[in-house]
C-alpha cells in the first residue's frame, strides 16, 4: 500500500523554525517518476501549494510566500522529503499536507486532484 506519513508539526513562536518530514512507502517502482511536495490549508482559506520537489533530479519550486524561508529536500536512503521552515510567521499557521503525483512539479497543483496521493497532515501553529 502506497503511503505518505508526515511528522514534525507543532507550536512555535514567530521567527522560529520547524522541520516537517514526509516518509513515502509502498511505491512499487520507486519514486524516480514522482513529484513530492507540500500543500497547506489554513482555516477559512484556500489550499495553497507550498513547495514541490522532483525526486529524480531534485529540482524544486516554492510559493512566493515562502521563498527564502522554506527549503525542501530529500533523503533518498530514507524515502523521505523534508520541509525546513525558518523564520515562521503567524500567517504560516495551517495544516501541512505531504502529497505526491506521478509526474513533474510543473503539473503538481493540477495533477494532485486527478490522481495524486495525500498524507494525513501535520499541524503548524505560529504564535505572534
Amino acid at each position: 500500500e502506497m503511503r505518505l506519513v508526515e511528522s514534525g508539526g507543532g507550536l512555535v513562536q514567530a521567527g522560529g523554525a520547524l522541520r516537517l518530514s514526509c516518509v513515502a512507502s509502498g511505491f512499487p517502482r520507486g519514486l524516480d517518476d514522482y513529484a513530492i511536495g507540500w500543500f497547506r490549508q489554513a482555516p477559512g482559506k484556500e489550499r495553497e501549494e507550498v513547495s514541490c520537489l522532483n525526486w529524480r533530479d531534485r529540482t524544486t519550486d516554492y510559493a512566493d510566500s515562502v521563498k527564502g524561508r522554506f527549503t525542501i529536500s530529500k533523503d533518498a536512503s530514507e524515502n523521505t522529503v523534508y520541509l525546513q521552515t525558518n523564520n515562521l510567521r503567524p500567517e504560516d499557521t495551517a495544516v501541512y499536507f505531504c502529497a505526491s503525483v506521478y509526474g513533474d512539479c510543473a503539473d503538481f497543483n493540477k495533477s494532485i486532484d486527478e490522481d495524486g496521493m495525500w498524507g494525513q497532515g501535520t499541524r503548524v501553529t505560529v504564535s505572534s
